[in-house]
């Protein structure tokens, strides 16, 4: 039986400016080594899919150079495949208008491949998840569309798409971001939020598709599609079992900056929430050649300089250089300079962070080299006038920013 995987990865991911502002949403770098997509395309790949088309639209060219490089994994021979497909415009004049939109506008690539069921995801949420035990529920129930849901306290719930579901888990109501969401029918304190995952039989959503595209709607899977197979199918939603194997199910949607800052911190944590070391569940990626990580300067007379990272993710490439790293992300080819420290950031590939730098909750793009005796995070007021500083006060330098040398600093004595 055959399944054909379609990941949404075109959206802007406005929330997330300016780290969306040369790529799209799952392009993003995440935890050290990875790219927002890399989970859900893991999921696929330990879920047994091997046909998988990339549906680009928004600045794909990091994300297409990314899977060409470090998903190219696939035999043709054992028609197995990842594409990346942007807007084809076969069956109008028109880019993607929604979800099911995306969809439908690649529907004969669908027709020429014939899969028995479709798989929708996005490429922009990270959690595990083996999409085999879906598809057994799916059978199971003989259903026709299959979503998946996670159960959400009952006061979260107004953020998300609530699917209202009777005693056998068939959907009988969806409302987005309800003031008062429908609760489980076991369960008064919880609600089943839609995680924008769908699987369907070939046939029924083709057939919906080609009817929702005659009509002035959204065109959007859980708005329009799903409320309409409802009255006609047996549609059904799939309470979520986390791969990630902890207490609480790990499934977030990093799409403002503080929500990735805070996903990217909690992996320097003693017990994270989501386990990137767990064998049973690689998660994929492209690994560059890069030499070993390097920690240099360990002078402890008063004064001396001491390169040590604690309770931190540092990549390949990266030299610890005299400075001083704690509770933060480093990606490939970072370096910090002697007598610097970083607290609580996420520094990507290629920074260079001089002499006696100050840098604290901060997210530095790649790319990026911060002047020696630069302040980051510790004058709100100041980081204003030259960076992105969210509410909470997360300060965020976009990629490849010229960051100048402010009046008074540490003169450079190097770069080591």
């Amino acid at each position: 039986m055959s399944i054909l995987a379609m990941i949404l990865a075109g959206g802007k991911g406005e929330r997330l400016h300016p780290l969306t502002l040369h790529r799209a949403k799952p392009a993003v770098p995440f935890g050290g080594i990875y790219r927002i997509i890399d989970f859900t395309l893991s999921n696929c790949i330990n879920s047994g899919i091997r046909k998988i088309a990339v549906l680009t639209q928004y600045k794909s060219l990091s994300l297409d150079k990314h899977l060409r490089l470090g998903w190219n994994v696939f035999s043709g021979e054992l028609d197995e495949y990842i594409i990346s497909v942007p807007p084809q415009q076969r069956v109008g004049d028109k880019w993607y208008q929604g979800t099911a939109d995306a969809i439908y506008q690649n529907i004969y690539m669908i027709e020429k491949d014939a899969p028995d069921h479709l798989m929708i995801l996005a490429g922009d949420h990270i959690y595990k998840m083996d999409y085999a035990e879906m598809l057994r529920f799916h059978k199971e129930k003989q259903a026709d569309a299959t979503v998946a849901a996670i159960e959400m306290p009952i006061g979260q719930a107004s953020s998300f798409g609530v699917i209202e579901v009777d005693r056998d888990d068939r959907i009988i109501g969806f409302e987005e971001k309800p003031r008062h969401p429908k609760p489980l029918p076991e369960k008064a304190d919880v609600a089943f939020a839609s995680m924008g995952i769908y699987l369907f039989d070939t046939p029924r959503i083709l057939e919906h598709l080609r009817f929702d595209a005659l009509r002035d709607t959204s065109h959007d899977f859980g708005k329009n599609i799903i409320p309409e197979m409802m009255r006609s199918s047996r549609v059904y939603a799939y309470n979520f079992i986390d791969e990630n194997r902890k207490a609480a199910k790990y499934w977030r949607d990093v799409g403002t900056i503080d929500a990735y800052w805070e996903a990217n911190m909690d992996l320097v944590s003693v017990d994270p929430l989501l386990n990137l070391y767990d064998m049973q569940w690689p998660i994929r990626t492209h690994q560059s050649q890069n030499p070993p990580v390097k920690f240099v300067f360990a002078q402890e007379e008063k004064g001396g300089r001491l390169g040590i990272a604690l309770d931190s993710i540092v990549a390949h490439g990266s030299i610890i250089s005299g400075g001083r790293v704690q509770n933060s992300v480093l990606s490939h080819n970072v370096r910090v300079n002697s007598y610097s420290e970083v607290h609580d950031s996420i520094l990507m590939e290629n920074v260079d962070i001089g002499r006696h730098c100050r840098i604290r909750r901060a997210i530095i793009d790649k790319d990026v080299i911060i002047p020696p005796g630069t302040e980051i995070g510790y004058n709100h007021d100041e980081d204003r006038k030259r960076f992105d500083v969210t509410p909470s006060g997360i300060v965020v330098i976009g990629k490849g920013a010229c960051v100048e040398e402010r009046e008074g600093a540490v003169p450079d004595e190097g770069r080591e």
